[in-house]
């Protein structure tokens, strides 16, 4: 295990093995959102996609909680001050455009990151800590874990890509339901819907959560790198546009000496040894 410094104790990371692994780290607030959070994703994110030691990436958080999203604690405390909150600027055009960058930051990096992103929840995951999740390529759930919107709670409309993954990942008419009445869903419940990828078990389930990130990693990681922008594409890009990129991607996976290595471990009867070129 290597650590990796983010500049902020509220978020941790590590390397372990080929799976770097990104902790939320605020468990006396249930892995709240802090600034000095989203400074440590805009770090460690790119780090880990131009590291090629590092084929997947685990977003997970620390004491039992994934992230409960915005301080509200925090928030209100900055309500009945009427100073602005955790470092943020006050105006609200400057909001507005600091609120933009952190979302381009965690979530869409996370989105774009050139690498597979799973999200292990190991409890709550609420409001923006949602919204990270569904971010990421899939979900592991413990049992015990609970997915809640929860804007509507605190009179909010949602913000980083919420309502966005959950439109590609439910349809609109489902979307619109999970937000506007805002259900605590139970990772059984969010499974069936199709939020959660994968339930754990409750014990054991940070190792669980790793062995399966080296799983994906033991894959070749160009091919993962491309079988992902392939599918992001899809979200937005008609058939023959689709089909002209996976052309491209599919001649360039084929053409890797990753390919070369998967067709002669699979004469050859043997588990195949990717190097990632």
């Amino acid at each position: 295990m290597t650590e990796i410094d983010t500049g902020t104790d509220d978020l941790l990371a590590r390397r372990e093995g080929q799976v770097g692994v990104i902790t939320f780290n605020r468990p006396d607030r249930r892995n709240a959102l802090s600034n000095a959070m989203y400074h440590g994703f805009r770090a460690v994110l790119p780090a880990f996609a131009t590291d090629p030691d590092i084929r997947v990436v685990l977003i997970t958080g620390e004491g039992g909680a994934f992230c409960a999203g915005g301080d509200v604690k925090g928030m209100n405390e900055a309500n009945q001050s009427g100073r602005s909150r955790d470092g943020q600027p006050s105006a609200y055009d400057d909001r507005v455009a600091s609120l933009r960058l952190r979302q381009r930051w965690v979530s869409a990096a996370i989105h774009e990151l050139p690498k597979p992103t799973v999200a292990a929840l190991p409890g709550a995951a609420a409001g923006a800590g949602l919204s990270i999740a569904l971010a990421a390529d899939i979900r592991l759930a413990a049992e015990r874990a609970l997915l809640v919107t929860a804007f509507a709670n605190v009179g909010a409309s949602g913000d980083f890509g919420g309502s966005w993954f959950l439109t590609q990942l439910l349809g609109p008419a489902k979307a619109k339901e999970l937000y506007y009445t805002s259900p605590r869903l139970s990772a059984a419940e969010a499974a069936d819907l199709g939020l959660v990828n994968r339930v754990l078990p409750d014990e054991g389930f940070a190792d669980a959560a790793l062995d399966y990130c080296h799983e994906i990693a033991s894959n070749a990681p160009i091919a993962m790198r491309y079988m992902k922008e392939n599918i992001n594409r899809a979200t937005s890009a008609d058939l023959l546009t689709a089909l002209d990129a996976e052309a491209s991607n599919m001649v360039r996976t084929m053409s890797s000496a990753d390919h070369r290595e998967a067709a002669a471990a699979f004469v050859e009867k043997r588990s195949p040894r990717f190097s990632g070129e």
